[in-house]
């Protein structure tokens, strides 16, 4: 009678026993757990941010995003575990990122400068971004929607605008160099203005000083007219001088220019992202399929290359581009090389539809 007492005896010592054993796997698991997120949030949210030096300015444009900026940090090896600073963005960061320069010091946590750059009242600077090729209008509502911007002439008719500005120009088209500029926080329109058209005039002062001989301009002015069409009718830059030669040649042999970016901008608000043959048939003072020569101003901000571009045009015989629908354009010197150039764009976009 005895082995049964035995049974019962290390039955109940295996009962006794099993649940400190139990508990123990949950606080070890638990440790683990806790040593895991400490690990994740020092190699996340508070890592150092990456600085070079003591401090340096981190320039926070217009439209960026929390997610890109993450994005890219991760991308750069300069943070890890991205997925949780979108997480405490998400969930502790109600609102989005403002455009600026900040100071960024050494020392910070990745976690203070995700908080900085929701404030803007933490910028140093203003950062103002004006892409080639961007529109005067373009222009000016970005400066309306600036908050670090003072507002004091952007809300004025344009001729009123140009007056209060000193500028001799009835039209503000062109007239601004586009490029990105750091201001002061709280700097007026009426001095960023005035600082980009002066930077814009310098550009043009000095390409016409040193331009071509025999070009078909009558003034500064009209060059650069053709340095905003050249601007808007090809992105790269290695065909700037090419396109500059297609119309300078047109200009001199009095061939209309026929150049679907000046249609566009006559169209103003009717532009829906597409040009019909009514379109082209349609004349405004800008529609160079009706029109001789050029139009009566610019078309858009023309940066520096353009403008070059537009004073030293190519010496081939093209008279003639049209996209090759791969990037970039084919040149053409006679009617029937560009006509075997459009049927080959046509097979290009057939192929890809």
């Amino acid at each position: 009678m005895s082995t049964p007492k035995k049974k019962t005896r290390k039955n109940a010592q295996k009962k006794a026993t099993g649940l400190p054993f139990s508990m123990k796997g949950v606080l070890i698991a638990c440790a683990v757990f806790s040593v895991m997120i400490i690990v994740i949030l020092k190699l996340s949210l508070f890592k150092d941010y990456p600085v070079e030096g003591k401090k340096q300015m981190l320039a926070v444009g217009a439209g960026d995003t929390y997610t890109g900026f993450i994005d890219r940090l991760a991308k750069e090896n300069k943070v890890s575990f991205p997925a949780v600073l979108k997480l405490y963005r998400k969930l502790m960061i109600h609102d989005t990122m403002k455009a600026g320069v900040y100071e960024v010091r050494a020392g910070m946590s990745i976690r203070q400068v995700l908080e900085m750059i929701s404030d803007v009242n933490n910028a140093q600077m203003n950062r103002v971004l004006i892409i080639e090729g961007t529109t005067f209008r373009q222009l000016v509502d970005a400066l309306k929607k600036d908050d670090l911007v003072k507002k004091e002439v952007i809300s004025l008719p344009y001729d009123q605008m140009l007056k209060a500005l000193d500028i001799p120009y009835s039209h503000p088209e062109g007239l601004f160099a586009p490029d990105t500029y750091f201001f002061a926080k709280g700097e007026s329109d009426r001095k960023i203005l005035t600082d980009l058209y002066k930077r814009q005039m310098k550009a043009l002062d000095e390409a016409w000083e040193n331009r071509a001989s025999d070009l078909p301009y009558k003034d500064k002015y009209e060059a650069l007219i053709m340095a905003s069409i050249i601007e808007k009718e090809t992105s790269l830059d290695s065909e700037l001088e090419q396109v500059s030669g297609v119309f300078v040649r047109r200009l001199k042999m009095g061939m209309r220019l026929q150049t679907d970016p000046t249609v566009i901008y006559g169209m103003g608000e009717r532009y829906n992202g597409n040009i019909t043959r009514k379109d082209l048939r349609t004349p405004t003072p800008y529609n160079t399929y009706t029109i001789n020569g050029l139009p009566p101003t610019p078309i858009a901000l023309p940066g520096a290359k353009a403008i070059q571009a537009a004073m030293h045009p190519d010496s081939s015989d093209n008279i003639y581009f049209v996209a090759t629908g791969n990037g970039g354009h084919k040149f053409s010197a006679s009617l029937a090389e560009h006509n075997k150039a459009v049927q080959d764009y046509l097979s290009v976009i057939r192929s890809k539809n």
